[in-house]
């Protein structure tokens, strides 16, 4: 039987960092066995930066372990600058557009909702130009992120995204959302109208690349020698160091802990804050709040499990509009997890539902300080009392377990199924 054709539009694909980069190349390396797939993405940009070499043409075939990739030149662009950001999207959303018409007929589109509103009508436009149904995937939503961190005031634009991707979601056989609390925003948004056919597909980690190690593992040491973080007390954030997860605010409540010689507060990835976040603490004088760089897939394992204590964060407002994917990772090597996450959210319920960790409100300091306080004078038993984030993993939030939800989201579509 002739396998039926996929097309999934990601702006980041391999070999970048970016969580959703990770999770979309495992997921096409998950259904390559029964469709045939071709991503139309960027070329490798995630930095900012691009290489020479894909500087001169407009498209750039490619294979990646079975799987066809049509990457579009973008331009260059600088984290911190909104212009050089917007003119960057645009140019993928729109040499997108021009390579959908290299594809041919596809059965299925799969498209994400990045970058915000555009990936959901790129997946649009694909399914007018390729005849094939519409499978939206939204791992954040937009303009509501954008509106819980005041990254535009501009009411008209922000009226006029939702709008669209309202339009965006009636036009899907099928919307996936990545949380509990984000499935009740779609279903608010058409509150009194016909809800789009929808379901929701946690991600994941890959758990067989991270897992448990001991803190005396030869690679987990040598990560900490390089980094300083020899015997101390490690409480890390790993992941994007950008609006969305009250950076600011908590890298000034981690200063009150600048004495404890003991205790270091390691930071580790890139991101739009990292320069801001990096001058508060140099003004401060705060040696036990360091900051890493990304890390390279294969040496994540060891910085994730040098850790003695994970945060999982989010700013306020983010409840229903995105979850933190970091969570997987976290839970992935076993170290307990201090969530700083509104209630309700779909990562505080996997913690509570875990017991994997602790939650304090976000926006609430004084808790979280008291919690911090807490940990700090009960390291030993608050490890163990929570030393249940794997096992949880395992039995929920496996891989192939999230995969083969997709891949029966996709048979739902293609048999015409809108339960």
């Amino acid at each position: 039987m002739e396998k039926k054709k996929l097309l999934v539009f990601a702006n980041y694909f391999y070999p970048e960092v970016a969580s959703t980069a990770q999770i979309l190349t495992e997921l096409c390396d998950g259904l390559k066995k029964d469709y045939v797939i071709t991503v139309i993405c960027s070329v490798p940009c995630y930095t900012g930066k691009i290489e020479e070499k894909y500087k001169k043409e407009k498209f750039y075939y490619e294979a990646y372990n079975g799987v066809n990739i049509l990457r579009v030149r973008v331009k260059e662009f600088s984290k911190t600058s909104k212009k050089s950001r917007i003119f960057h999207i645009l140019s993928y959303f729109f040499h997108s557009i021009g390579a959908t018409f290299k594809v041919g007929k596809q059965d299925v589109v799969f498209a994400i909702s990045q970058p915000p509103v555009l990936g959901g009508i790129l997946g649009n436009i694909g399914r007018m130009i390729t005849k094939g149904k519409f499978i939206y995937n939204i791992q954040d939503f937009n303009p509501e992120q954008i509106m819980a961190v005041n990254y535009s005031k501009n009411k008209w634009l922000l009226k006029f995204m939702l709008l669209f991707d309202q339009h965006t979601c009636k036009k899907a056989s099928l919307v996936i959302t990545v949380g509990r609390d984000m499935q009740k925003t779609l279903e608010h948004r058409f509150k009194n109208k016909k809800i789009p056919n929808n379901r929701v597909i946690n991600n994941w980690t890959n758990e067989s690349d991270i897992y448990p190690l001991n803190k005396d593992h030869k690679k987990v040491m040598e990560f900490k020698k390089k980094n300083n973080l020899e015997n101390k007390f490690i409480i890390m954030y790993s992941g994007n160091l950008g609006l969305y997860y009250d950076l600011e605010n908590l890298i000034h409540l981690f200063l009150n802990f600048k004495n404890e010689k003991e205790v270091v507060f390691a930071l580790v990835g890139e991101g739009a804050l990292k320069k801001k976040l990096e001058e508060i603490v140099r003004e401060n004088h705060a040696d036990n709040i360091t900051f890493i760089p990304y890390q390279d897939k294969k040496d994540l394992i060891y910085s994730l499990n040098s850790a003695d204590v994970h945060l999982v964060t989010n700013a306020k407002g983010i409840k229903g509009v995105s979850v933190p994917s970091k969570i997987y990772g976290c839970m992935a090597t076993n170290v307990p997890i201090l969530g700083i996450l509104e209630r309700g959210t779909e990562a505080s319920q996997i913690i509570n539902d875990s017991k994997c960790g602790v939650v304090c409100e976000t926006g609430h300091y004084e808790e979280i300080e008291k919690k911090l306080k807490m940990i700090l004078k009960e390291k030993d038993s608050f490890i163990k009392k929570h030393l249940t984030g794997r096992k949880y993993l395992e039995e929920h939030f496996t891989k192939d377990k999230s995969i083969k939800k997709y891949s029966e989201a996709i048979e739902s579509v293609l048999n015409g199924d809108r339960k």
